[in-house]
């Protein structure tokens, strides 16, 4: 990152977008790798307390009527916010932000911040009261088979009206998410929803004894969360000097570019996530405790989902935005090379470890108090069908950042809706036979038509030209991931065997084999040539 200010910005810091010092987030040599470990960091303890936020709901609910209507009832603002807020909102906002603050004027920012916080505030309040008011019909809406069983419907529905308002919230949180990560602030929006976990722990431990119902406990640690976690991004935001002073002002040239860009992007970014809310339709349909099964197994594939893909999407959308707007073509291809390179590196042994370690993962996380070996069959299956397309999940969120930052949103959401077509193609094809790890199947398969088209349409316009290595860097890592797998299938104990373990008998074999197979992989890799030089690249 250079200490420089853009060619044609003003020098007198009272019309320059940023000061030098705002700039200079982290030492100058750190670059896209070290940014992207600043987040990887920060989302790992993220998606740590994450599992053992489940362990302590696995622990408390079990997989039952109480369990599928939270989690139902906090699917639909936390699918609306992946959409909305860290979907199509951040990759529409994100370059019309960061092309303000390359040309234009500190003053000009401000106005952009404040005409975007109090828009999205105004429109997302009327949503959310409005959702409130019509919440038994959204839960039907969202999971029509609870519609058979009335009282498991009203309780969803009851838990609803806390959890939507956190949408509104998380919303703005991911709004100055986003300002900050323009700035290169990536710590801070990265440990935020650490909150959530810790915020969803606190009252299923602290609540749960006032409520004839537990599960209602932790709508009520929803909507805590999404107060703190707005809460706590605001003094950062106004550390910078960029605390906004929202007011709705739609005829905005910004905002008008925003929500021009906002259209499209609904399906483009977020495809994954419409064909996971289609999962949990179908899955309310299936026998008791699919919602469930489905939610356990995709946790644990959202782990180095958001570690590796998440983190590294993250930091290079502000990075490739910047480079589009200083038409810095070559260096904005080698950005989007790296990327690929990067969540390959990471998320092929993880997939595989999640096929191999299905069952001992899910027993040491899950298999306490409600939770029955039953269950834990039954999402290793579903596990197993997501681990399928973590790579493809993963290349999704490194490759859309490639159309976004150059604020082309029409060319996603063409190939969005010919994944999710496909997508329900397959739920029709292996819902029959694989009941609901078929459901799971299909998004994987989904998710690669997806990563294959982005990418070959990103290849056909030129924009993506892989780097020198590739064949020899493929066959490092292939022989990488045999070797691993050749370990972890010769150590590992058979599962039911985990079944009558302690915790620590557990937690030791499990944390044996993590660390034996990422050994194994990593030793390949170094004897094979791969140096940590070879990720390096400045942003």
């Amino acid at each position: 990152m250079t200490d420089r200010q853009p060619p044609g910005s003003p020098p007198e810091p009272e019309t320059s977008p940023v000061t030098d010092d705002e700039r200079a987030v982290a030492p100058k040599s750190g670059g896209l790798m070290r940014s992207g470990l600043v987040v990887s960091a920060m989302t790992m303890l993220s998606r740590v307390m994450g599992l053992v936020r489940d362990v302590v709901i696995a622990a408390l609910l079990g997989a039952g009527n109480g369990a599928d209507a939270f989690f139902v009832a906090f699917k639909i603002p936390n699918f609306l916010r992946r959409l909305f807020a860290e979907g199509a909102f951040n990759q529409a906002f994100v370059p019309v932000l960061s092309e303000v603050a390359t040309r234009g004027s500190k003053r000009e920012v401000r106005e952009l911040l404040d005409a975007v916080a109090g828009s999205l505030a105004a429109v997302l309040a009327l949503i959310t009261a409005l959702a409130m008011f019509a919440a038994p019909w959204l839960v039907w809406l969202f999971a029509p088979g609870f519609g058979r069983d009335p009282a498991k419907l009203a309780l969803t529905a009851d838990m609803l009206r806390l959890t939507f308002p956190y949408l509104l919230l998380i919303s703005l949180t991911a709004f100055a998410g986003s300002v900050l990560n323009t700035w290169n602030r990536f710590a801070v929006p990265a440990f935020t929803p650490v909150l959530l976990n810790l915020a969803l722990i606190g009252s299923a431990l602290a609540l749960t004894p006032l409520f004839a119902e537990p599960a209602m406990a932790l709508a009520w640690g929803v909507l805590i969360a999404g107060l703190a976690q707005l809460a706590f991004q605001t003094p950062f935001l106004a550390r910078l000097g960029l605390l906004p002073r929202p007011w709705p002002d739609f005829a905005h040239a910004g905002v008008r570019r925003i929500l021009k860009l906002m259209v499209p992007a609904l399906f483009g970014v977020s495809v994954s996530q419409i064909n996971l809310l289609l999962d949990t339709v179908l899955a309310s349909l299936l026998a008791a405790g699919s919602v469930s099964w489905l939610y356990y197994s995709d946790r644990l594939v959202e782990l180095p989902l958001g570690v590796f893909g998440i983190a590294i999407g993250t930091v290079i959308l502000p990075a490739l935005s910047k480079r589009h707007a200083e038409q810095s073509r070559e260096h904005f291809s080698a950005m989007l090379d790296w990327a690929i390179r990067s969540v390959l590196l990471l998320g092929l042994p993880a997939a595989l470890a999640l096929v191999v370690l299905a069952e001992p993962l899910l027993i040491s996380l899950f298999h306490y108090g409600a939770m029955t070996e039953h269950d834990i069959a039954m999402a290793a299956m579903s596990l197993r069908a997501y681990a399928v397309g973590l790579v493809a999940f993963m290349l999704i969120k490194v490759l859309a950042p490639g159309f976004f930052a150059r604020q082309d949103t029409k060319t996603p959401v063409k190939v969005g809706i010919v994944a999710m077509v496909a997508n329900m193609v397959f739920n029709l094809i292996f819902i029959w036979p694989l009941a609901h790890a078929g459901l799971a199947l299909a998004t994987a398969l989904s998710a690669f038509m997806n990563a294959g088209m982005l990418g070959w349409l990103l290849r056909r316009e030129g924009v993506l030209v892989f780097q020198p290595g590739w064949g020899r860097y493929g066959v490092q890592l292939l022989g990488g991931c045999a070797v691993m797998v050749a370990g972890l299938a010769w150590l590992a104990p058979e599962w039911q065997a985990w079944l009558g373990w302690s915790v620590w008998t557990r937690t030791a074999w499990l944390a044996a084999l993590v660390f034996g197979g990422s050994g194994l992989y990593f030793a390949w890799l170094a004897a094979t040539g791969v140096r940590l030089r070879h990720f390096r690249m400045k942003s």
